[in-house]
C-alpha cells in the first residue's frame, strides 16, 4: 500500500474510491505518568510519551490502511493525523486519507 501526504501519485491517473480512517484511544501508564512529571522538573524529552504517540500513529494507520484495502485501493492519498484528549489521562490518535485505485498512466 503507497501511503502519500500529497493528494497525486506522480505519472499514474488515479480513481477515488472514498475516505478512510482509523483511530485508536490509548490512556497512559501510572507508573510512566509519575517518572514524566519528574522530567517536567529538569526538562527534556518525555521518551515514554513519544513511544506511546508513536506506537498510537503505527496502530492508526494500520486501521486506516485495513480499510482502505477492503475498498480495493492501490494506495491513500492526502494523509494527515490528528490527536485530541477525549478524557484525562487518555489521548485518541487518528490517521485519515483518501483511498484510490491506480487505473493507468498519465
Amino acid at each position: 500500500m503507497l501511503l502519500l501526504n500529497i493528494d497525486y501519485i506522480p505519472g499514474k491517473r488515479v480513481e477515488a474510491l472514498g475516505l478512510v480512517k482509523g483511530s485508536v484511544v490509548q490512556s497512559k501508564n501510572f507508573g510512566k505518568d509519575f517518572m514524566a512529571g519528574m522530567k517536567n522538573l529538569v526538562g527534556g524529552e518525555i521518551e515514554s510519551y513519544t513511544q506511546l504517540l508513536n506506537q498510537s500513529r503505527q496502530i492508526a494507520t494500520k486501521r486506516m490502511v485495513d480499510e482502505a484495502e477492503a475498498l480495493g485501493a492501490d494506495a491513500i492519498l492526502n494523509i494527515r493525523y490528528a490527536s485530541s484528549s477525549v478524557m484525562q489521562g487518555a489521548a485518541e490518535v487518528t490517521a485519515f486519507g483518501t483511498a484510490v485505485r491506480v487505473t493507468g498512466e498519465e
